[in-house]
């Protein structure tokens, strides 16, 4: 059974820092401080998952206006191809419902392709090819990624301004 146990304090949310320190790339993720202080925001929720007694991942979700946006998802190596990634989706999508996620182009190789496809299996559809995610901070690159959804959305810059102004604080017109 997977179940999801919101972390609320940074000694928690500092155990995880490492395993997504050591999965995002440095462009794709924020520095220990700002990670550290997503404990603060009320509309941020950190979820440790949990396959039975086992810890096998984390999360982070946003609550924005009509949906939640998974900014960031991993299942442990030690857990991976047990279709727990799946499951844990399933389960979000139960208790969320809309949610919207970035993913790296299939172009950039057979994992990324891996990813999308993974996504496309479990309910989610590209509804954006051009997005371009803003930059975590000084030193670190805006790149471009697809726009996931498990629903249908009418206008995507509607839901990427969302985006652009909660969770990388930066407006983009």
């Amino acid at each position: 059974m997977i179940w999801f146990e919101e972390l609320q304090t940074r000694k928690k949310l500092s155990r995880i820092f490492s395993a997504y320190e050591s999965t995002f790339p440095e462009d794709e993720r924020r520095d220990k401080d700002q990670f550290l202080s997503l404990i603060e925001n009320p509309d941020c929720f950190i979820f440790a998952v949990k396959s039975d007694d086992d810890f096998v991942g984390y999360l982070i979700l946003w609550k924005l206006e009509d949906f939640y946006f998974l900014e960031h998802f991993e299942v442990f190596e030690e857990f991976r191809n047990l279709k727990l990634g799946s499951q844990i989706l399933s389960e979000l999508q139960e208790k969320f419902g809309n949610i919207v996620l970035e993913s790296e182009p299939n172009s950039l190789g057979e994992l990324a392709e891996r990813r999308i496809n993974f996504y496309v299996r479990n309910g989610f559809s590209v509804i954006s090819e051009e997005y371009i995610q803003p930059s975590y901070g000084a030193g670190k690159n805006a790149i471009r990624l697809f726009l996931l959804s498990n629903y249908a959305i009418a206008e995507v810059k509607a839901i990427q301004n969302q985006i652009f102004s909660k969770v990388y604080l930066f407006q983009k017109t």
